[in-house]
């Protein structure tokens, strides 16, 4: 487990190194409204790209708890700039999840990931966003508990 989970960080950052112009670091409160919580960390990439629509992007991302569940994947947001320096931003995406030490089970390995998120630009390269987001097997499996994730993030863009 701990080589797939090396193979796949180094994969993501060689990608990212090579293609993409705005990385994001969060910290949060993983299962905020249930009785598993624990610190929630993420670094996501979203790609300069747009697909199919203007400000459609492609993102890649990997999520880790203190409790030893991961989450690598990725998917496509909608980065909508509706005021001068405010972004809302719905994403969803899909990945390999493993529950770790956590005694909450999400039922399948295959999990997705729906977002939103209001960030404020702080100048050209940099904002600040707050996030919810929500991790569920989508009924692949009989257990589908979901678990709710409030993040604050910080994007930087190359």
């Amino acid at each position: 487990m701990k080589k797939i989970t090396l193979t796949l960080v180094l994969a993501f950052a060689t990608c990212c190194y090579a293609h993409a112009d705005t990385l994001g670091f969060a910290v949060g409160s993983y299962d905020f409204d249930g009785s598993n919580s624990a610190t929630d960390f993420r670094l996501d990439y979203e790609y300069d790209t747009s697909v199919w629509l203007d400000d459609l992007k492609p993102w890649v991302g990997v999520q880790a708890t203190t409790d030893g569940t991961v989450w690598l994947g990725g998917g496509l947001l909608y980065d909508w700039q509706f005021a001068d320096s405010w972004h809302l931003k719905p994403g969803v995406g899909v990945g390999y999840y493993s529950r770790g030490s956590s005694d909450l089970d999400l039922g399948h390995p295959v999990e997705f990931r729906t977002q939103l998120e209001v960030a404020k630009d702080i100048n050209p390269n940099n904002s600040l966003g707050l996030a919810v987001s929500h991790l569920s097997n989508a009924n692949l499996d009989s257990i589908n508990p979901g678990v709710e994730v409030v993040s604050l993030y910080w994007h930087y863009r190359f």
